[in-house]
């Protein structure tokens, strides 16, 4: 479990058929521990060396999320896991990333916040409310507009200078996952 608020950023450094590798300075990680990247959970492989981490990716990781589009020297969203005690920050955060959305707009706003629309794709109509939380690369934001087929947050000076947000580009892919609560909310609905 995660908070969507980001503890760092990693850059990729290298990208196998079946492996992703992060230079990255999270401290405090053994092998087998989870770490969201870009939204995405993925788990610590052995050997750990100083300022890099590797995972194992799956087929179906690769082609759900945005993360199959990486590339070395791409930047990353990093986060590792929730541990008993820690502050729940944002909000709560599987790490299982519901679908992707392309970025509409990014548009500077004063004082150094920016507005962020994103896409909204069918899946997760219906569990996107106004004032609600969503993650986007991992990052919980809030809700602050919803549209036909897009939503809208306010990114703050922080959000923008500590996560790979800030150098996103409108047309770029994201990883969206709907607020966890929703998602049970829905299906109680469904099927009660």
């Amino acid at each position: 479990m995660f908070t969507g608020i980001i503890q760092s950023t990693g850059r990729v450094t290298a990208r196998g058929k079946s492996s992703l590798v992060v230079a990255a300075r999270l401290r405090g990680l053994r092998a087998g521990d989870s770490v969201a990247v870009n939204g995405t959970c993925l788990t610590v492989k052995p050997p750990l060396k100083t300022a890099r981490l590797a995972f194992d990716v799956s087929d179906e990781t690769w082609a759900r999320t945005t993360l199959g589009a990486l590339a070395p020297g791409d930047a990353v969203n990093l986060e590792p896991a929730l541990k008993a005690g820690d502050p729940l920050g944002g909000h709560i955060v599987s790490g299982h990333v519901d679908a992707r959305g392309k970025i509409l707009e990014l548009a500077a706003q004063p004082e150094g916040f920016a507005r962020l629309r994103v896409s909204l794709p069918a899946p997760l109509r219906g569990l996107v409310a106004l004032k609600g939380s969503i993650a986007v690369d991992g990052v919980s934001l809030t809700v602050s507009a919803l549209g036909r087929g897009y939503f809208e947050a306010a990114l703050v000076p922080h959000t923008l200078a500590m996560t790979n947000l800030g150098a996103r580009r409108r047309g770029q892919w994201v990883n969206l996952e709907a607020d966890v609560i929703a998602r049970y909310v829905r299906a109680a609905l469904k099927n009660g």
